[in-house]
């Protein structure tokens, strides 16, 4: 149902009155469910302070091309009244020439700041701060930083960080907390409530992952980012959320074996959704079609012993499994630097025994299910059915072994190579594992059932 349905068919004053009153998160959540031409027409209607704090917001879906469609000079003042971070957001998801109009609207301080911003590697440190931010000399009293405090809090992402820097150098010296001012004497320096300690500092080319660990390890809520030891913006915490769950989104998509998406799934047209996906199912088709090589190479084994195929599902099933188990493991290892590059062999020493028991259950499992199977009447595997147990058994032990190990160290050569593990997408190690498989399995079967059915 529409969400502004009730509001639509009374009068046109209703549309602003309803947008500038409900919560702005709940007005973003039913804006990205509306088609652009209603969403532009009812931006265009709500007042413009309400407007800024819409597009404020890291979840308003499509915000370039709803800046894009304002009026040039209401989007301008738009950009100027915008958190600087989020303008450089914006600006950076648009396409010449609306982004060199938009960015020719603005006075010059402001241009030269979003294009310093634009100019810093995407999902950089610098590429996310925001330039508004609490700056005190060292000089100052705490009295008059409350002051200061006062008369610029509107105009900056938050107050709860105070940064102090050299009156003379502009070299930054400490940080502290907004309780920790607040609760100091009036009269006192203000490095009298800092910490005597140099604050936790990233350098602006410091990538998402880093800058998320260190806010994570020191439990902050905004760290700065430093360049020859002067401060040239801060990255808030809640930045660093929004940064995350996107590339996170990205990590699981190409998990699944697609590209990632640059839209929300709902939103996203069909030929796009068809590029995305097509690509990598016919890699993985093109990769499965090996599958059907090895089956020929075994074509004569196959017709000698046709019960091989009955468990040529199950083989490749478990060893696909196995080795996406290793990978989703390792990835994530990675992702949280639990683990680096260095550490692969440790990771190999560890998977080879953990492959080996947990082949050795699924063969037991296996072996079992044949005899009970046998035994009950409800399958008769003929007079070498023990022979077929020990051949399942034990190609499952060295299917599920190499899947194992397979699927751990593919993440580390991917890394090794300039790669994003998560490439190592859960269907393409099942599609490697599958082929290998077979090839363990008959190659198993040659040697238990040579003689016997082959």
């Amino acid at each position: 149902m529409n969400e502004f349905a009730p509001v639509l068919d009374d009068e046109a004053v209703a549309v602003p009155r309803v947008l500038a009153n409900d919560h702005v998160a709940d007005v973003v959540e039913a804006l990205n469910r509306e088609p652009r031409e209603t969403a532009i027409e009812l931006l265009c209607a709500v007042p413009f302070e309400r407007l800024v704090e819409i597009f404020d917001q890291p979840e308003l879906e499509s915000a370039p091309e709803l800046a894009e469609a304002l009026p040039r000079a209401k989007a301008g003042r738009l950009l100027t009244a915008m958190s600087v971070d989020r303008a450089a957001d914006i600006l950076r998801e648009l396409d010449e020439p609306a982004r060199s109009e938009l960015l020719g609207a603005l006075a010059p301080p402001l241009r030269a700041t979003l294009l310093s911003i634009l100019g810093y590697p995407e999902g950089s440190a610098a590429s996310i701060m925001t330039t508004e931010f609490v700056s005190v000399p060292s000089d100052w009293t705490v009295d008059r930083t409350l002051d200061y405090i006062r008369k610029v809090e509107r105009t900056r992402e938050t107050v709860y960080a105070i940064y102090i820097t050299d009156p003379q150098t502009h070299l930054l010296l400490r940080a502290t907390g907004l309780r920790r001012l607040i609760t100091g004497e009036p009269q006192g320096s203000i490095l009298s409530v800092a910490p005597d300690r140099m604050p936790v500092t990233v350098t602006p080319l410091t990538d998402r992952e880093t800058l998320a660990q260190t806010i994570s390890k020191y439990d902050l809520l905004a760290v700065p980012v430093v360049d020859q030891g002067k401060i040239l913006g801060i990255v808030t915490i809640d930045d660093i959320i929004d940064t995350m769950v996107e590339e996170t989104t990205e990590d699981v998509h190409r998990f699944g074996g697609m590209e990632a998406l640059d839209e929300p799934y709902m939103k996203m047209s069909f030929l796009a959704m068809i590029q995305k996906r097509a690509g990598w199912l016919c890699a993985l088709f093109l990769s499965e079609m090996l599958t059907a090589n090895a089956m020929q190479s075994y074509e004569g084994e196959l017709e000698k012993a046709i019960v091989l195929t009955l468990f040529i599902p199950l083989i490749m099933s478990s060893g696909g499994n196995s080795g996406s188990q290793a990978t989703s493991l390792v990835i994530r290892a990675l992702a949280l630097r639990e683990i680096g590059l260095r550490d692969w062999w440790r990771v190999a020493l560890r998977e080879l025994p953990t492959g080996l028991v947990l082949g050795s259950i699924l063969g037991i499992v296996g072996i079992c299910r044949i005899a009970l199977w046998q035994y009950l009447g409800l399958y008769d595997y003929g007079p070498h059915w023990i022979l077929i147990a020990a051949t399942v058994g034990a190609a499952l032990i060295g299917i599920v072994t190499f899947g194992s190990l397979s699927g751990s160290m593919l993440p580390f050569a991917l890394k090794r190579i300039g790669f994003d593990p998560a490439s190592a997408s859960a269907p393409f190690v099942a599609t490697l594992v599958d082929v290998t498989g077979l090839v363990i399995y008959f190659s198993v079967a040659l040697v238990i059932l040579r003689g016997t059915l082959l």
